[in-house]
Parts: C-alpha cells; structure tokens; sequence
C-alpha cells in the first residue's frame, strides 16, 4: 500500500533557470565551507583538541565531559560521533523549514555565519579548554551540516535536467579547490613556522576556515536569488510548520520506492568512500610506514585532483549520462582498493599515483550522485530530501570504519581490512544498476535528461 499522493506543483516562475552568476554564487558557497571540512574536520582539530584535552586530563588520563569521564584521546571522536547522531535528528527538519520557508537565503546565511562564527571562536581553544573546544566544534559541525542541506536545494531550482550534472560537479569542484587552497597555506606556514609555534600555527590555522567561510559565504548570499517554491510558505510559525511538513514527507515517500532504493545505495557505496577516504592516511602510515613528509603533500594532491576530476566527470556525463558514470566510478573505486592491497611496503610513488587516482574519481562520483539524486526529488521537496539525502551521508558513516575495524581484529593485518570495503562499492554498484532512473524520475513528476 503506498501513500496518496498528488502530482507535484508546477514550478514557480523561473524554477530550473538562473545566470551565470547566480550559479557562481552557488558555486562560492563550496568554496567557503570546504575550508571546514579541510582545514578543521581532517586536518587540525583533532590533533589540536586532543593536546587540549591531555593538558585538561585527571591523573588517570581522563577527561570529564556531559557527565562521563573517557580518555583524552577519545574526545574528538565522541564529539564528532555526537555531532553525527545530532544531524541525523537534525538535518530533516532543516530541509523542511528551508522548503517552507520566505527565502532560503536567510537560513543559508543564519546556519554559515553561526558555523563559521564557532569556528573563529576556536582562537579561545587554549590552555585546558577541551570543554569549550567539543562544544563550538558540536555547534560547527551541526552548523556545517544544515548550512549544506539549504545549499544543496538550490540546485533543482538553478539548473534544469539537462545541466544539472555539469552545475552540481563544477560546484563540487570549487569545493576542492578552495578547501585545498587554504590548506595549502596552513600547510606551509606549519612547514616554516618551527617546531615550537606548531600548536599556535594550528589554532590560528582553524580560526582561518571560519574566516574563510564566512568571508566567501557573502558571495552566494549576494548573487544567489529566491524563489516562491511549489511547495508554498509556512502560514504559521516556520519551524512548527517544517516539523510538520517533515512528517507527510516521510509518509509520502513510500510512494517513491525508487527514490527510496536510489538513497540506499547511496548510502551503501559513500560509505565506503567515506571510509577509504577516512582510513587512508592509517594504512599509509601504519601499513606502509609512511609520515607526514609523504601522508600530507598526497593529502593535498588529492584535493586539487579531485577539483579536476569532478570536472572530468562532469564532462563525461554530458556524453555518456550521469548514471553510467558513477556506475563506471564506482569500477574504478573498486580497482583502487584491489590496488592499494598490492601496494609495497615504503614505495612512496605508487601509494602517490593511487592518491591522484582517488583524487580523479572522489570529486565525480559525489558531485554526479547529488546531481542524480536532484532528479529524483519532487518539485518543491528539495530541502526535505536533501535532507535525508544527507544524513544518508552523515548518519551512516559507522559501517565502513567498524568493517575496517573488526576485519583488522580478526586479522591484525591493514591490508585485508582495507579489501573489505571493496563489498561496499560491489553492492552499491549492484544496487545503483538496478535503478530504472527514467522511470524513477518520471515517477516523481519530473522531466528525465536526454542522456542517463
């Protein structure tokens, strides 16, 4: 039995058309939050925050935090954990309020600013802050991920089905790019700046990403516009009316089992690249018995690669489809891991020429996977779905690292525990093949692209 559900409204003057100044507004807005998840989430704050919290610990090496007491070493991860299970309550409800709402610029703006203003206030992260420290990464952290949800449902507004490939993967592209950008920069001062100014150089570092991301969030906000949404606007008090909204979505989707099917193997095959990406600087240095001299300058490599390679993928489905083209990376994240189980102990070279390689497909597959899934959204429902689409993301990143984890238990050996998460890309693939996506496109009130 499946729920009733009308056909979806027509669109509202303009839905599926922007300038090319309005998309390079949306475009900035990748640019200046990248910087977070670069600089901050991957780069510093875990190692900055866990110096912290051992200056803050008790004798026994524990740190005191909602009432629990844990390792020092286990903080950001918590937090981080934490911030993950948030979102999955969170993130939904965001989407439905951003649909509901007069304009999605003024909650872009409210979700960036508070995102990037924690951030900035990460400069007071001194001494034993540890406390003050997991909770404006926490308000961040959740920040960042509303702040995306809102982003992401701009994209079926601005771009119609043809070019909504090529928008969403030049957007994931200036991702890259800025996020390396600054990431270079920090890079470099840590390399000239000693020995002793390195704890220094990394708060400075994370005060940075938020003065990035806030200082190019002014862009979108200026050259992005609103638009009435098919949906209609909250006649009552905007969050009741999300909440509200956000529950007849959840009924409703059961009429979209494609939709439904689509996120699930989503979910499955970017868990995986979550997790490769996640435990790849462990298996080169654990495994591979590389350092920071190797594990870095391929850290950033990745990065900027991954800018080409979203725009290489982008190229290719304008001539193949998007589907078949993230079917084809999903091959290649396949070959990538048979690989890095091969790859020799200290050989710096090929474990680089696997980073470029992940690099190539990284971009891509994500950018052309949000492309396929703005396809799959009923008119006016952009937010909600992206929302869901999200957590699918955020909500499920445990399964990679716990496979990883107990495949290196049971075996004490990185290298089966990195060809285990080949079954992620094998069953996504499976998965994703057996998507009709004209149909399921069409089965959601929208027009297919010429080529899928």
């Amino acid at each position: 039995m499946t729920a009733d559900v009308s056909a979806p409204p027509a669109p509202a003057e303009g839905y599926g058309e922007s300038t090319k100044r309005e998309r390079v507004g949306w475009y900035f807005y990748d640019w200046a939050n990248s910087a977070f998840s670069t600089t901050v989430v991957t780069a510093f704050l875990g190692p900055y925050l866990t110096a912290i919290a051992e200056n803050g610990a008790d004798a026994a090496g524990d740190v005191h935090l909602l009432g629990m007491s844990f390792k020092a070493g286990s903080l950001f991860a918590y937090t981080t954990s934490l911030s993950v299970l948030l979102q999955v309550l969170l993130l939904p409800v965001v989407g439905a309020i951003a649909d509901r709402a007069a304009s999605k610029k003024i909650w872009l703006a409210i979700f960036a600013y508070i995102g990037a203003g924690a951030t900035c206030g990460l400069v007071f992260l001194t001494g034993d802050r540890y406390q003050l420290g997991a909770g404006l990464f926490l308000v961040a952290n959740l920040a960042f991920g509303a702040s995306i949800v809102v982003y992401n449902s701009f994209l079926p507004q601005i771009a119609d089905e043809n070019e909504r490939d090529g928008v969403s993967s030049r957007g994931w592209a200036f991702g890259y790019l800025g996020g390396g950008l600054l990431l270079l920069l920090n890079v470099i001062v840590v390399l000239i700046g000693g020995e002793e100014n390195q704890g220094e150089i990394a708060r400075w570092s994370l005060v940075s990403a938020g003065l990035w991301w806030a200082g190019f969030t002014t862009l979108p906000l200026l050259w992005l516009r609103d638009r009435p949404s098919p949906a209609g606007t909250a006649r009552g008090s905007v969050l009741i009316d999300g909440f509200k909204q956000l529950g007849h979505t959840l009924k409703e989707m059961r009429a979209f089992p494609l939709t439904l099917f689509f996120l699930g193997a989503f979910l499955i095959y970017n868990d995986g690249i979550q997790t490769v990406i996640a435990m790849a600087g462990t298996y080169g240095s654990k495994q591979l018995g590389f350092d920071n001299t190797v594990l870095m300058p391929t850290i950033l490599m990745v990065q900027f690669l991954a800018f080409a390679g979203a725009m290489l993928l982008g190229r290719l489905a304008k001539t193949f489809g998007a589907w078949k083209t993230v079917l084809g990376s999903l091959v290649g994240w396949t070959g990538i891991l048979v690989a890095a189980f091969f790859l020799p102990y200290g050989q710096a070279v090929p474990f680089v020429i696997l980073g470029g390689a992940i690099g190539i497909v990284l971009g891509g597959s994500q950018a052309l996977s949000r492309s396929l899934f703005s396809q799959l959204i009923p008119r006016g429902k952009e937010g909600e779905y992206f929302g869901l689409y999200e957590i699918s993301d955020k909500g499920t990143s445990w399964l990679g690292p716990l496979l990883f984890g107990l495949a290196y238990d049971l075996t004490g050996s990185y290298r089966v525990a990195i060809i285990s998460l080949i079954v992620f890309f094998v069953v996504g693939f499976i998965m994703l093949m057996m998507v009709p996506m004209a149909r399921a496109i069409s089965a959601v009130g929208n027009t297919p692209p010429e080529r899928l």
